[in-house]
């Protein structure tokens, strides 16, 4: 059976939850235009898994309206019930470098509980490319949470911002090399006189692919 906007659009219709994903993931297989139009009904979806699903696509469909996309993303990162549909509306402004959006991002980390739109947050931030970002990135860094730790030091690399520098020396001895890599991969991007003998040190590390890195930057 062919896949049509009328057939996607009554399966989005239907009671059955199955079917209303299944039409979700059709939704991709439509010409854009008539993509983002159906997406926004999956948005506004009861049920949290198809609502993640549309809203998962807006990084790719999004650029149909930004303006409108902007609304939609804002409402479900503020009023979304759901933590895993709000850490995608946030995935899905840095990826389109929605920067209107930043004092939004802003606000919901200092607000929710949860681990993963904190996550989510500061990692669409080094996409976002909004200078107004580096003190959240900075205080990221403090974070208890390893995993928001890390996606500091990377969104800092991708931020551009020197000041970073600094603030990164303390982490190229961390046991864990994975973070060790990350602080390789940010120093690279920042470049400059102070980035240069932390990345002589780190191209003495005992894991290859973090000496690799350095001195593939080095050079």
């Amino acid at each position: 059976m062919s896949i049509t906007p009328e057939s996607v659009k009554q399966l989005l219709s239907s009671e059955d939850l199955g079917d209303r994903l299944r039409a979700v993931n059709q939704i991709r297989n439509l010409e854009q235009p008539i993509a983002f139009e159906l997406l926004q009904i999956a948005i506004a979806d009861s049920h949290e898994r198809v609502r993640y699903s549309a809203v998962s696509q807006l990084d790719t469909l999004g650029n149909q309206d930004l303006p409108l996309t902007l609304d939609i993303l804002r409402d479900r990162l503020l009023n979304d019930t759901q933590y895993d549909v709000q850490a995608a509306a946030a995935d899905c402004l840095g990826a389109l470098k929605l920067q209107e959006a930043f004092e939004d991002l802003q606000e919901l980390y200092h607000k929710t509980p949860e681990w993963l739109v904190k996550f989510s947050i500061i990692a669409a931030l080094g996409e976002l490319g909004d200078p107004r970002s580096f003190e959240l990135l900075k205080q990221a860094l403090s974070s208890d949470n390893d995993l928001i730790q890390t996606a500091a030091i990377s969104s800092l690399g991708e931020l551009g911002d020197p000041q970073a520098v600094p603030l990164l020396v303390p982490y190229v001895t961390n046991p864990d090399w994975q973070v060790r890599y990350r602080v390789v991969q940010a120093l690279s991007r920042l470049g400059g006189v102070e980035a240069k003998p932390i990345l002589e040190t780190l191209a003495h590390d005992e894991v290859e692919a973090i000496a690799t890195e350095a001195k593939k930057s080095l050079h």
